[in-house]
């Protein structure tokens, strides 16, 4: 399969929102995305499968009118702003099949989430999508990189182990569906020379086992 990464955009919500309530079905309340993408500390990034077309769905406006056939066309000729007021961004036919989203805070970036639809996990994407993080947390003068994880998740906490994470912390009681723990772990130094050389021997070793490479962000 082909996949490649860009930055999620305000037409991927209603996909994006699908795997989070796929992969966080108990989270309560769910993010909410638009609110994401105002944000000017948030990033997000989604993986698409370049050989699947995302269905739309039928779309309806603000005021509840559908939004198909000569609608859309008519959206594409007056832009954003449809006559009557609507304002709406179609869907993305990308059909996004993975994301991940962080906030970039002084010197720290927290990744926030990180979830692969069911019928793509086990194939190195969720991986695929923590490696450009790091990347992007650098270009964005950050040197440290956090996030949380189950302490019943231990597949996570082995690739997050592998990355260079390490346990700094407990939340007690941070999942709110169960009362679970949650650690706290953390790449310490992002910058370092070590590091980036570790971190590009594990780029080449997912591209050879997957048979993926890693492409440039597009936006």
């Amino acid at each position: 399969m082909s996949y490649y990464l860009r930055r999620m955009r305000s037409q991927d919500i209603a996909q994006v929102a699908e795997i989070d309530r796929e992969a966080f079905s108990t989270q309560w309340p769910p993010l909410n995305f638009q609110q994401e993408l105002r944000n000017r500390l948030a990033h997000y990034i989604v993986v698409c499968d370049d050989e699947k077309i995302a269905e739309r769905p039928v779309v309806k406006t603000p005021s509840g009118k559908s939004l198909t056939g000569l609608a859309s066309r008519l959206k594409r000729l007056f832009g954003r702003q449809l006559p009557g007021g609507d304002e709406l961004s179609l869907p993305s036919s990308h059909y996004i099949v993975g994301f991940v989203g962080f906030w970039a805070m002084a010197d720290e970036a927290h990744i926030t989430s990180i979830a692969v639809r069911e019928a793509y996990r086990r194939q190195g994407l969720g991986e695929l999508l923590l490696m450009p993080v790091i990347d992007l947390a650098r270009e964005l003068k950050t040197s440290i990189v956090t996030l949380e994880v189950r302490t019943s998740n231990a597949a996570a906490q082995r690739l997050y182990d592998k990355y260079g994470f390490i346990q700094v912390g407990v939340r007690r009681g941070y999942y709110t569906d169960n009362g679970e723990d949650g650690l706290i772990m953390s790449i310490q130094d992002i910058t370092l020379a070590t590091f980036q050389a570790h971190l590009e021997q594990l780029k080449q070793e997912h591209s050879r086992k997957w048979g993926i490479a890693l492409s440039q962000i597009t936006r």
